[in-house]
């Protein structure tokens, strides 16, 4: 088992409970932990090198975010995202993402453009090297890019949550060439309407574009995707 001690970066601007809650979190989205399989304070404690007690508040928030189940005197267990959770996530998403192009368009500075273009020219030399986990960071990066720029912390925070959720479906969506070819004309096209500040064309490629993903990621059978080596 890979040992870690979040201790020994308490200097940095997070608390130690939102590194545990983080680690985590990160670990459960990623597939570590089964559905329904037991989170063990004392294990998952000596694992990361910290106490009992940031490990317990971090299994208490992470039930907030409907990620763990905590039942009295038994204790935690994973419950995960659903493959109902996925399509939620991205039919919210496609809204709110329409929403944040909107917003971009009003606070976007000549910076943030110049490095979503930047973005789209990577995402195409990494799509002819067939580079597919630089291809997903950039994707990350392109939507970051633009939750920043609708200049709203709220928005910012929701889809950057969704984001993350959908993490591991989206490595399965942007894993053809095909799909990334598909997805970075999508991310060109979103730019132009930005550039030229067209609302309303913004705010549709932006809204065809996470329906696009969810289109790709059902016909790949999105259950499998989510229940693989559980």
């Amino acid at each position: 088992m890979q040992m870690y001690n979040l201790n020994d970066e308490a200097s940095d601007k997070y608390s130690l409970r939102a590194k545990v809650f983080n680690k985590i979190r990160e670990d459960i989205l990623a597939g570590k932990y089964h559905q329904n399989e037991e989170l063990k304070e004392n294990a998952i404690a000596t694992e990361l090198g910290v106490s009992r007690t940031p490990v317990r508040e971090a299994l208490r928030q992470l039930e907030l975010e409907g990620l763990v189940n905590i039942i009295t005197n038994k204790g935690a267990y994973v419950t995960g995202i659903s493959s109902q959770d996925v399509k939620d996530i991205y039919a919210i998403r496609s809204l709110l993402e329409g929403l944040c192009v909107r917003w971009a368009i009003e606070h976007i500075t000549p910076e943030q453009i110049s490095e979503l273009e930047e973005i789209v020219y990577l995402s195409e030399f990494h799509c002819s090297k067939e580079h597919y986990e630089q291809i997903l960071e950039l994707d990350n990066k392109f939507h970051e890019v633009l939750y920043n720029a609708s200049a709203s912390k709220m928005l910012k925070h929701t889809l950057s949550d969704f984001h993350h959720y959908v993490e591991r479906v989206r490595r399965v969506s942007l894993a053809t060439k095909e799909r990334v070819v598909a997805c970075n004309a999508e991310h060109l096209a979103i730019l132009n309407a930005i550039k030229d500040k067209n609302g309303d064309l913004a705010e549709k490629l932006a809204y065809e574009h996470i329906m696009n993903t969810m289109t790709n990621i059902s016909n790949k059978g999105l259950d499998n995707i989510i229940y693989e080596e559980n």
